[in-house]
C-alpha cells in the first residue's frame, strides 16, 4: 500500500469520482493519504495486540509520505491530528465541526439525502446521514488537492448514488425500511444514531439484529445492548451462524439486555421471519432497520450458502401489508 492511495471506510464512493478523472489522477495516487477515522471494531486483535499498537500501525502508515506529498485527515476524529503529527508531507483536514481546510455545513438531512454547504458551496447529494456528509468532503478534498476543478468535482460526487447494503432505504405506506451492513458494535451504533439524527422523534424504531457464527463472540451482548438503547423494540435472529447453533448464538447477545430492557426484546430464530414480524409491528412512520447483512444476497448455514436478500424480504413484507390496507 505504499504506493496508492489508501481511502479507509469509502471506496465505495471515493471510486467512482476518481475515475471521472482516469488520466489525471492514476499519475497521483502515490500523493496523496487520507485517514477517515479510527473505530475499536476496525482493529484486528490477531493481528494488533492492541488498539494503541493499532494506531500506532496507522500512524506510521502517514509517517512515510516523502515531502511534496499530501496527507489529509478528519479533524473532527479525536485522533485526526495524532495521525499527521510526525508526516513529512503537506498536511490539510476537513471537517464538519471543527475549523479546517475543508469544511463542510449540514444544512438538511433526511430520509431522502443532505443539503450540504461544501467548501463554501451550497450542494445536495441522496446519499443519507452525517456519515456520508463526511465521505462527500473527504472525496472533495482529496480530488481538490489532487489538483481537480473544485465545479468538476461537485459535478461528479452529484452524480453518486446510495451503495447497496448501506443505509440502503425503502418508504412503503409510510414506514421506513433500512438495510444496513452493520456487523460491529460501532458500526450498528453509528446507524442507529444516524436514524435518531433524522427521525422527527414521533416514530418507533424496530430494529432486527443478529451475530456471524464462527467469529468474534465477545461482541454478541454488546450488539444487543447497544440494540435496546437505541431502538423502541428489538428483535434478535440469525446472520449467517457458519456452523454455530442460531439459537446459542442469540442466547450470548440476550446476555447484554438487562431487566428492564427484555420486554422490548423479541428472539426469533429464522430471519426471514422475523423481518416479517418487524413489519407487522410497525405503524405508519416507523422506522424498521434491519442490520447485519446489508448487500449479501445469502444466508450461510453448515456451509451451505441458500439465497436470502434481507431488501428483497423488507420489500416483500412491507408490499404484502400495504396491498393488504
Amino acid at each position: 500500500t505504499g504506493d496508492v492511495l489508501q481511502v479507509l471506510d469509502i471506496g465505495e464512493i471515493c471510486w467512482p469520482v476518481f475515475w471521472r478523472f482516469p488520466r489525471q489522477i492514476s499519475a497521483k495516487l502515490c500523493h496523496i493519504r487520507l485517514h477517515t477515522n479510527q473505530l475499536y471494531s476496525m482493529c484486528d486483535h490477531s493481528f494488533h495486540k492492541t488498539f494503541k499498537a493499532y494506531l500506532e500501525a496507522k500512524r506510521g502508515f502517514f509517517n512515510q509520505i516523502p515531502k511534496g506529498a499530501f496527507a489529509l485527515s478528519n479533524k473532527d476524529d479525536k485522533n485526526g491530528e495524532v495521525m499527521l503529527q510526525e508526516t513529512a508531507a503537506n498536511k490539510y483536514y476537513y471537517a464538519l465541526k471543527s475549523q479546517a481546510d475543508y469544511k463542510t455545513k449540514v444544512l438538511e438531512s433526511n430520509f431522502t439525502g443532505l443539503n450540504l454547504k461544501l467548501d463554501g458551496n451550497d450542494f445536495w447529494s441522496p446519499l443519507i446521514g452525517h456519515f456520508n456528509a463526511y465521505n462527500l468532503t473527504a472525496v472533495y478534498a482529496a480530488a481538490h488537492l489532487l489538483g481537480e476543478d473544485k465545479l468538476e468535482i461537485l459535478t461528479a460526487l452529484s452524480t453518486l448514488q446510495p451503495v447497496a447494503g448501506r443505509f440502503q432505504y425503502v418508504n412503503i405506506n409510510q414506514i421506513a425500511g433500512i438495510v444496513d451492513y452493520a456487523h460491529s458494535p460501532d458500526a450498528l451504533e453509528n446507524v442507529l444514531k444516524t436514524i435518531k439524527d433524522i427521525r422527527s422523534g414521533n416514530e418507533s424504531v424496530i430494529t432486527v439484529v443478529g451475530c456471524g457464527g464462527d467469529r468474534d463472540r465477545t461482541k454478541r451482548p454488546i450488539m444487543a445492548e447497544i440494540a435496546c438503547k437505541l431502538s423502541d423494540r428489538v428483535i434478535l435472529t440469525s446472520d449467517n451462524p457458519r456452523t454455530e447453533d442460531p439459537d446459542a448464538i442469540i442466547e450470548e447477545m440476550k446476555r447484554g439486555v438487562n431487566a428492564a430492557e427484555k420486554r422490548k426484546v423479541l428472539s426469533i430464530t429464522k430471519r426471514d421471519e422475523a423481518i416479517r414480524t418487524a413489519c407487522a409491528l410497525a405503524e405508519p412512520k416507523d422506522i424498521i432497520l434491519v442490520a447485519g447483512k446489508g448487500h449479501e444476497t445469502y444466508q450461510e448455514i453448515n456451509g451451505v450458502r441458500n439465497h436470502f436478500d434481507d431488501m428483497e424480504v423488507l420489500n416483500e413484507c412491507l408490499t404484502e401489508l400495504n396491498q393488504k390496507k
